[in-house]
């Protein structure tokens, strides 16, 4: 007969912590872990960010930690912990140590101890000093304490690395290799992620033998509660669109993610400055100052928390409802561990990417792996912004209504004064409504919506624009900055004159004001000095006239120089252009 307890074979100490803290059944990956045939092996743990992982470790590990509570087990020749946890960040370090807390809370003499950069390191020490069972910490610290004596490894039986891509792009491969040849030969070696790039198997089969590979779902696949939404908007109306994106997100909580720490703090300022409870979260900020501002996200004081990569590595916030990305993420495996930060818990959850036009093929080709179907849609206009909230506003007044709640006695009285004085009834109604009203922290702006398959179908016909080509593709080194900088220097142009820059595997498209774009065409079709084999021709129409690029410029696709003409005139916006030009280089 097939049991029908959920819980089934889950230690019934940590079924009922499990049961307490809510659970009502497994999580894929969890049930996989207790299923497994795992003793004596090395677990190679991997499913999507919010599945669970960290309880299904604990369950893992649990069989050990019972054993050597046991009466019978000799606990007191342990010299140090016989567990470590390795992981990239404090706040995930902390995070690590708290889950686990509550589901350890059954055993009797289980300690745990955390040490991370940033905390007060003597307090740490006196923490080691009473011989935990179980540290969890960032690799830095551990060899730090492990190199002043203070954390003695020769008892290790299990040792885990979280989340073991990102500690890799940290740079944390000398600290994890030396940790690791600290540790008894004799041990099993576990490691957790959502993704498991090459560099991360290769560390993985260095120390893992006898290997035991467990899937709660497809390596690297996107949660499939998430919504993956894309906007194509020009980077000077980003703000703009995210202040409406906000508006829209009423009061649930947002994780906004940036590429510099930098950004962080001045995202978070525009936007407190709009009205917005908003805080930011990067690695530069004390360790207490980083705690206390995920205590408020978690707690709902601020709603808007605006962090980079590294810091939201230890964020498990259950009810986030909208990932932001400012910055759209370089890779597939940082959106996957972006987008997975919500919709966690079977919750539902949106992932929303502001799209510079420039990045748009890029971006494409990044989410290509993951198999994410993605809704490019246009920004909200203020209007829309408006309109949508007075739906909503509406739904909830009928939903009220419907609820068929009675009013007190107060509001019937108030209610019946109103009437009594002679006011008409649906003006009363109306001005109530407009009353009761959502109170917006700041109005919404007005921002220029990019229509994406219009763009995707017409890439070069920017309004204002002329699209010029180079022969400078992303094999041969080029990016968006350095392909900037050589088109301003080779045409005496300023950077806010550039348009969208697309790179391309052996070639690059730009676009030029179309104003400058023949004096551009003029002066970048002779050959640079610098770099005499970069050839830049014009591919776009605009600016010029028909007659005047048929009398003497490169035609497109011709990689030949165009021949000054001595006799013809310029035109009056080249002099323009070109008098700016020699002015800016004489007073250098």
């Amino acid at each position: 007969m097939t049991s029908t307890d959920p819980f089934q074979g889950v230690p019934t100490a940590l079924a009922d912590a499990m049961r307490k803290r809510g659970f009502s059944e497994l999580t894929s990956i969890q049930r996989s872990v207790v299923d497994a045939e795992s003793s004596g092996r090395d677990l190679r743990i991997s499913s999507q960010t919010g599945s669970g992982k960290t309880a299904a470790l604990g369950l893992a590990l649990a069989p050990h930690f019972l054993a050597a509570s046991s009466p019978k087990a000799k606990a007191n020749k342990r010299r140090g912990p016989s567990a470590l946890v390795i992981t990239p960040t404090r706040e995930l370090a902390a995070q690590v140590a708290e889950e686990l807390s509550w589901l350890y809370q059954g055993i009797p003499g289980l300690k745990i101890a955390v040490v991370t950069g940033g905390a007060h390191i003597g307090r740490e020490r006196m923490q080691l000093a009473s011989r935990p069972t179980l540290v969890v910490g960032t690799p830095g610290r551990l060899l730090d304490h492990h190199r002043n004596r203070a954390l003695d490894c020769s008892s290790v039986e299990h040792v885990v690395l979280d989340e073991a891509d990102r500690m890799l792009d940290m740079g944390f491969r000398e600290e994890l290799e030396a940790i690791v040849e600290a540790l008894p030969e004799k041990r099993r070696s576990h490691l957790l992620s959502a993704t498991f790039p090459a560099g991360v198997r290769r560390l993985a089969d260095r120390f893992q033998h006898d290997v035991l590979p467990l899937e709660g779902t497809r390596l690297g696949a996107a949660n499939s509660d998430i919504e993956h939404i894309a906007f194509l908007v020009k980077p000077r109306d980003i703000h703009a669109a995210l202040v409406n994106l906000l508006l829209l997100a009423d009061d649930s909580r947002c994780l906004l993610f940036v590429k510099r720490r930098v950004d962080a703090a001045n995202v978070s300022e525009k936007l407190a400055a709009d009205g917005f409870a908003a805080m930011p979260l990067s690695g530069d900020l004390p360790q207490a100052q980083r705690t206390r501002t995920l205590n408020a996200f978690r707690k709902g004081t601020i709603r808007i928390l605006v962090a980079t990569d590294v810091a939201a590595r230890g964020i498990d916030v259950p009810d986030i409802g909208s990932v932001i990305h400012i910055d759209p993420p370089t890779d597939t495996d940082t959106y996957t561990h972006r987008s997975g930060r919500t919709g966690r818990a079977g919750r539902k959850g949106r992932s929303l990417l502001l799209v510079p036009p420039a990045e748009q093929r890029r971006v494409k080709r990044m989410l290509g792996p993951a198999r994410i179907d993605i809704d490019w849609q246009t920004i909200p206009s203020p209007g829309k912004v408006r309109k949508s909230l007075q739906k909503r506003a509406r739904r909830a007044l009928r939903l009220k209504l419907d609820a068929e709640i009675e009013p007190s006695e107060t509001q019937r009285a108030w209610a019946a004064q109103l009437l009594a004085e002679g006011r008409n009834a649906e003006t009363i109604i109306a001005t109530l409504l407009e009353t009761a009203g959502p109170q917006l922290p700041c109005e919404p702006m007005d921002v220029q919506g990019i229509d994406a398959a219009a763009a995707a179908r017409h890439p070069r016909s920017a309004p204002g624009y002329v699209r010029f080509t180079l022969n400078w593709g992303k094999s041969s080194g080029a990016t968006p900055s350095r392909v900037l900088s050589h088109v301003c220097r080779r045409g005496g142009l300023a950077g806010r004159l550039i348009g969208s820059i697309e790179i391309g595997e052996r070639e690059s498209n730009f676009d030029v004001v179309a104003g400058v774009a023949d004096a551009f065409e003029a002066r970048s079709s002779k050959p640079d000095a610098r770099d005499p084999n970069i050839v830049v021709r014009r591919t776009g129409a605009g600016g010029a006239t028909a007659q005047h690029r048929k009398s003497g410029h490169a035609r497109p696709g011709s990689a030949r120089p165009a021949r000054p003409h001595a006799h013809r005139k310029p035109s009056s916006e080249s002099k323009r252009f070109k008098g700016k030009t020699a002015r800016r280089h004489a007073s250098k």
